[in-house]
């Protein structure tokens, strides 16, 4: 007889949140991933083309680590206009040590959200000058309301700007992130308007063409593009890429998922060209931004990584406060 503990949204959510915690796990799983004998396969995906839906599974052992998640993620795209969100799932949490299952994780996709954000977030404590005080987010999603909140807790942002193809869309969720925030935070009208004054830009949708063109850049910005997780997305025009000192999180992934493929694609980047992962960096075995006018982009595809570290966490936590109900298998 083993044990099996079941966590819910609300219990997950009363116990991790986006702060401090949650952006440290994420940091030590990209610094695992530079450092340890990980053990990540590639990402499994089914498309369901005809609802514009996706369906991945992420994994990943960090040696040393007594759990394992296998995460189990839909996302449909065209579910806001049905009322429902467009990202939920579960995680199974195994021991690594025995194999049995340890946990499962109903989270509809919170955790998934926090480790997104999270990553953001390293990425620009990496990355983005020290003396960034403003930020544009394009998109108005979930994703996009947890980065601009997440950057708020490794540099000191002190306005923010938002864009978003729904312009009502865009001005409700910078009202609610100014109030939230505490910080002006104003929507606009075209991305080059957004970027303008901004000293990191943050790209956060499931777009399938460009949206932040080299024209919109400018030197001393940093990017972190995060919608890029699959083929056929495209948020950065692949010009724009070839251009900037570039990072990711799992270079093999983003040289197939990520906006890297794209300019590969186009013959703008060498196929067996070398770049740093973010957790290089963090290790010391890779140099960060090296001057105040470099342009940085970290390509974010999401890796399995980030999956187990998130909800190993997780578990922990609701362990020490006693949350989620016990079944015997």
């Amino acid at each position: 007889m083993a044990d099996i503990t079941i966590l819910t949204e609300a219990e997950l959510r009363s116990q991790v949140q986006l702060d401090p915690a949650a952006i440290e796990c994420v940091e030590q799983a990209f610094h695992a991933l530079a450092t340890k004998a990980v053990v990540m396969p590639p990402i499994m995906r089914l498309d369901i083309v005809e609802h514009n839906g996706e369906i991945d599974v992420k994994t990943a052992y960090i040696p040393g680590v007594d759990s394992l998640a296998i995460k189990i993620s839909p996302g449909f795209f065209d579910n806001p206009a049905l009322g429902l969100p467009s990202i939920n799932g579960l995680m199974v949490l195994f021991s690594t040590r025995t194999g049995m299952v340890e946990a499962l994780l109903l989270d509809n996709g919170y955790l998934t959200d926090i480790r997104t954000a999270a990553a953001g977030a390293v990425a620009a404590r990496c990355l983005a000058r020290a003396d960034s005080r403003s930020a544009a987010i394009i998109g108005a999603g979930r994703q996009a309301e947890l980065q601009l909140e997440a950057l708020t807790l490794v540099r000191d942002i002190e306005s923010a700007t938002l864009w978003a193809r729904d312009f009502d869309k865009a001005k409700a969720a910078a009202a609610t992130l100014a109030k939230r925030l505490g910080i002006p935070v104003s929507a606009c009208d075209s991305v080059q308007a957004a970027t303008a004054a901004a000293d990191i830009i943050v790209t956060t949708t499931p777009s399938t063409q460009p949206l932040l063109l080299a024209e919109h850049v400018k030197p001393g910005q940093h990017i972190t593009a995060m919608g890029a997780d699959s083929e056929h997305k495209n948020e950065v025009e692949p010009q724009l890429v070839a251009s900037v000192t570039y990072f990711c999180d799992r270079l093999s992934q983003a040289q197939t998922l990520g906006e890297l493929h794209h300019a590969i694609d186009e013959n703008l980047i060498g196929a067996a060209d070398s770049f740093s992962e973010i957790g290089q960096v963090i290790a010391g075995q890779a140099p960060g931004r090296m001057d105040s006018n470099q342009i940085t982009l970290c390509d974010l595809t999401g890796t399995g990584i980030q999956d187990t570290a998130i909800a190993t966490l997780a578990y922990r936590l609701c362990q020490q406060h006693k949350a989620g109900t016990v079944f015997q298998s």
